[in-house]
């Protein structure tokens, strides 16, 4: 990630990634021997052709096994897009029957669903106006879509954006990780 673009305090920043952990190292005992035993910082992005896909993916992710969703975002795939990625309004031609065959949840249905309704009237914008938002202002678009929460866009923004400045304070993980790290009682707070 040396060398690449990131947000910080709102301003475009190049990220130098050997900076950042050494900043990082430095500032607290316990995150420099969690460091050391977690290894290198190999932060690396998701390609994805458009919002649209990278957010599909995460809600037919959503709470089943890696391998699950992987079988069903194949049928996804080969049912609706004939072997690519479907765009939005595909989503929106296909019958539940169809998107159900696939292996989807209703839930999952109504999510893709409105996902493409919201990228196609540009609550979802393409990936090169997002570039140039606020990571707040990504965030407040993303979670009007059904499925799509704080955490699903933190990711997105991590991962899909290259903005490792993110840090998903609200995850439970994170705090529970925290909580392990810095032997407390408590779970940290955001």
């Amino acid at each position: 990630m040396a060398g690449r673009s990131s947000r910080v305090n709102g301003t475009n920043v190049r990220f130098d990634a050997e900076a950042a952990v050494a900043h990082l190292r430095a500032s607290d005992p316990k995150l420099k021997a969690l460091m050391d035993r977690v290894g290198p910082f190999r932060m690396r992005l998701d390609v994805a052709a458009s919002p649209f896909e990278a957010l599909s993916e995460s809600i037919i992710y959503q709470q089943i096994t890696g391998k699950a969703a992987q079988t069903i975002a194949g049928r996804f795939c080969e049912r609706i897009g004939d072997g690519k990625f479907p765009a939005p309004q595909r989503v929106l031609d296909a019958t539940d029957v169809i998107l159900r065959e696939a292996g989807l949840s209703r839930g999952k249905v109504a999510a893709l669903r409105d996902l493409a309704v919201k990228s196609l009237d540009g609550t979802v914008p393409a990936m090169a106006r997002l570039r140039r938002l606020e990571d707040d202002e990504i965030v407040e678009r993303l979670t009007v879509v059904r499925g799509i929460g704080r955490w699903t866009a933190e990711m997105f923004l991590m991962f899909r954006l290259g903005r490792p400045d993110v840090l998903p304070v609200h995850d439970y993980g994170v705090r529970k990780g925290f909580q392990r790290a810095f032997r407390t009682r408590e779970r940290g707070t955001a």
